[in-house]
């Protein structure tokens, strides 16, 4: 039987003393429960297309 962890959603996630801590960002477009994927340069929503450039 697969691992049933063995998802993206779950490597966005992270239990740090007990609690669960998101790794990435929400999209400030799309609301909660939207990530934006981390380039080297930029953060885009792949949803809406939103892109923030880092600095």
């Amino acid at each position: 039987m697969a691992d049933p962890n063995n998802s993206a959603k779950w490597s966005k996630y992270s239990i740090e003393e007990g609690k669960l801590v998101r790794k990435a960002e929400f999209c400030p477009q799309c609301g909660p429960g939207i990530f934006m994927a981390s380039h080297a340069n930029r953060s885009s929503c792949g949803r809406c297309g939103h892109t923030i450039n880092k600095d």
